[in-house]
């Protein structure tokens, strides 16, 4: 039977972006032309901005590529030929052992260069989703031009609608309602929405009795959890048809007993993970939601100060958990969609282990 730990390179880049992968050279192919891709560019090596850049879940015999204990990296795939991508690509994991290297050997840079502190800071991040890249590129001053970060409209405000109606139990505890509620609202949503600190967030920060640089790693993840949470609402519906979707794809052509008996089995695993990934997500947005209410509507600040603190052990995880089921649920839709059409066996086995190892944590591992 063939091998099936990895996916064509050809079929990968045609894929649009997703939470797990973003294609820098699809996005140079469309926008290369544009004022803002060559005056704002997402790196400064013109080899590194065509690259693409996934969020890997390692495999048990990679875990001795990295000193650390990671189950997660970021994959620089460097296609040999762009025009043809047929002929594969070479990678580098970012963090691996050697990278200093690697990354001289391939770019010509060293680490102190401004492309490898970026491609940290995107190692760290525990998804490409837009507007997380987006907000964490921020916070270290850096802003590419749009084109890099796929958030439509449409779903920013969709988020800020989101945030308005999330915060304004806290906005109504410290003030009375009506027009100048409204406006706190809005204004304090805003704030929550960039990377500006202002006098309405400092406020709390300082009720709860946090250091700044705690409150202001706090703050960021509870956007994230915020973001999280919009994500979750806005998925369901998907992964559940998404679900149904993978149960009932057949793939054309003969299919020897061997792979149908890999491709009922895969179905099923695919299954039983993203329902266990569902429920493990929300799980870890209770926790926010107990702490929120306990601080909005007991009036219990340390609760929501405690979830603050331990919102950056848990904020990792939850993003490779939601990034995952955006991954599956666009890659599905993008792949299966009504124009799509012929699948092979072969194929559909590639995109089943790809979801599965999206999905795998250590207890499958073990």
């Amino acid at each position: 039977m063939a091998d099936r730990s990895f996916r064509s390179l050809e079929n990968l880049e045609r894929t649009a972006s997703t939470a797990r992968v973003l294609n820098l050279l699809k996005v140079s192919r469309e926008h290369e032309g544009d004022w803002d891709w060559k005056e704002k560019p997402l790196f400064q090596t013109p080899e590194l901005n065509r690259c693409l850049l996934i969020k890997h879940r390692l495999r048990s015999n990679e875990y001795d590529r990295f000193p650390d204990d990671r189950q997660v990296a970021l994959k620089i795939v460097i296609p040999i030929d762009r025009r043809d991508l047929k002929t594969g690509g070479r990678y580098i994991f970012v963090g691996q052992v050697n990278y200093e290297k690697a990354i001289l050997e391939a770019f010509g840079i060293g680490l102190e260069h401004p492309d490898c502190m970026i491609l940290d800071v995107m190692d760290r991040t525990p998804s490409l989703d837009p507007f997380l890249l987006r907000e964490q590129l921020s916070r270290v001053g850096v802003e590419p031009a749009d084109c890099y970060f796929s958030l439509s409209e449409s779903d920013f405000k969709s988020m800020l609608e989101f945030v308005r109606a999330e915060i304004t139990p806290l906005v109504k505890m410290s003030m009375s309602t009506g027009a100048t509620g409204v406006r706190s609202i809005e204004r304090m949503a805003s704030k929550i929405l960039s990377n500006v600190p202002g006098e309405d967030t400092n406020i709390l920060g300082t009720t709860l009795r946090m250091s700044a640089s705690e409150y202001h790693e706090g703050v960021f993840c509870w956007k994230g959890f915020l973001y999280y949470k919009w994500s979750l609402g806005v998925l369901m519906k998907d992964v559940v048809a998404v679900s149904a979707k993978l149960d009932s794809i057949k793939p054309k052509g003969a299919v020897d007993t061997i792979s149908k008996t890999y491709i009922n089995r895969s179905r099923k695993t695919v299954r039983d993970r993203i329902v266990r990934t569902c429920k493990e997500v929300k799980g870890t947005l209770q926790i926010y939601d107990t702490a929120y209410s306990a601080l909005t509507q007991e009036g219990k600040p340390m609760a929501f100060r405690e979830f603050l603190l331990k919102a950056p052990s848990l904020f990792t995880r939850l993003g490779e958990q939601v990034g995952a089921l955006q991954h599956i649920v666009s890659f599905t839709n993008y792949r299966f969609g009504p124009r799509r059409g012929y699948i092979g066996s072969e194929e559909l086995m590639d995109i089943l282990i790809d979801f599965e190892l999206s999905l795998r944590d250590r207890v499958d591992v073990d």
